[in-house]
């Protein structure tokens, strides 16, 4: 399998970036995959690129993971597991499992990117965490070639955490990932104010998982810009996790501040709303800004770097810190 050279990879990133890969290959099995790795220890293996901000030209190859297929494991009366290639669009998966009568993924809707890095940052949206579905995740070891299987309780999940975003980062790549999903009697997670809201529009009193969809697909359509629109990541930083004596601190100040009760000693802050209390939601730096929508996004407006962006996000990490003694930290991948 013979690389490309200089590909730019432009069109392969949601940003809209514009990086240069030195060889590039794309691949559709896993046996091409240990084929590379066979021959090649040092690679950046992109994937839908939703989660991603290039700041450089790549030297190392780019190996564009494009194997497709899903397969029913086995089902029952209750639950159905489903093993996924890891090169499947994540939002046509979800929609081929709604017309199944697969529920549990209708809350994660219309989020970009790809299946096989879903449980590298643990996807979540409104009330559902993509690691609350997971039964197991297949990856292949660089440095052997070799197929592992890792149980859910091997991935260590947490909030956007995985072991393969932190300990084994850049030691796998992940090729496949098996879902248990329910077939009747579906769970449904409607608590989110706005989705009820929604429901309530359409008098949907006893909401199916397609019901919660297409509530999650007119929500985030209505907030969040779409990449083939206009270039971004979706929420470029996380929501900040603070303890209780800076929160008590942080909410004497601003009687306003919305948050989430995790523990008695965490509290969970919206990382938008912190940015657009400093003023940055709708401004624009050039060729770079800060949703008009939603300030946790940042956007690309068709010629900007990756440095610019990333000088962007420093200046609102540091007006953030500066105004509320609170880190807001990255939740892209940045190359």
């Amino acid at each position: 399998m013979k690389p490309t050279r200089s590909v730019s990879l432009k069109n392969f990133n949601t940003f809209g970036v514009d990086a240069i890969a030195k060889r590039y290959v794309s691949i559709s099995d896993v046996k091409e995959l240990q084929e590379i790795v066979a021959l090649e220890k040092e690679l950046f293996v992109l994937s839908g690129g939703s989660n991603l901000l290039l700041t450089q030209d790549l030297d190392t190859l780019v190996v564009h993971l494009n194997t497709k297929g899903k397969e029913l494991v086995s089902s029952n009366k209750t639950h159905a597991k489903i093993k996924v290639q890891a090169g499947e669009n994540w939002h046509e998966f979800v929609l081929w499992c709604l017309e199944k009568n697969y529920g549990g993924l209708e809350n994660l809707s219309l989020i970009p990117g790809n299946v096989g890095t879903s449980p590298i940052q643990n996807i979540g949206a409104y009330g559902v965490e993509v690691k609350d579905r997971i039964t197991e995740v297949e990856a292949l070891e660089i440095a052997t070639g070799k197929l592992q299987i890792f149980q859910n309780k091997d991935c260590h999940f947490g909030y956007r955490e995985s072991v393969f975003k932190n300990k084994l980062k850049g030691q796998y790549i992940l090729t496949s990932v098996t879902f248990q999903l329910s077939t009747n009697a579906h769970q449904i997670e409607d608590s989110y104010g706005a989705i009820q809201e929604e429901l309530a529009l359409k008098h949907i009193f006893e909401p199916t998982p397609k019901d919660i969809s297409a509530a999650v697909i007119k929500i985030r359509n209505g907030k969040l810009p779409n990449p083939k629109d206009i270039g971004n990541s979706g929420s470029f930083f996380k929501n900040p996790v603070v303890g209780k004596t800076l929160f008590t601190t942080v909410q004497k100040k601003f009687k306003d501040l919305p948050y989430y009760v995790l523990t008695d000693d965490r509290y969970k802050i919206p990382a938008g709303w912190l940015i657009e209390q400093c003023g940055f939601k709708g401004k624009r730096f050039g060729a770079v800004g800060v949703h008009e929508k939603q300030a946790l996004v940042l956007v690309n407006y068709g010629s900007a770097t990756g440095k610019e962006v990333i000088a962007l996000a420093q200046k609102i990490q540091a007006t953030v810190l500066q105004r509320f003694a609170i880190s807001l930290e990255m939740e892209v991948n940045v190359i």
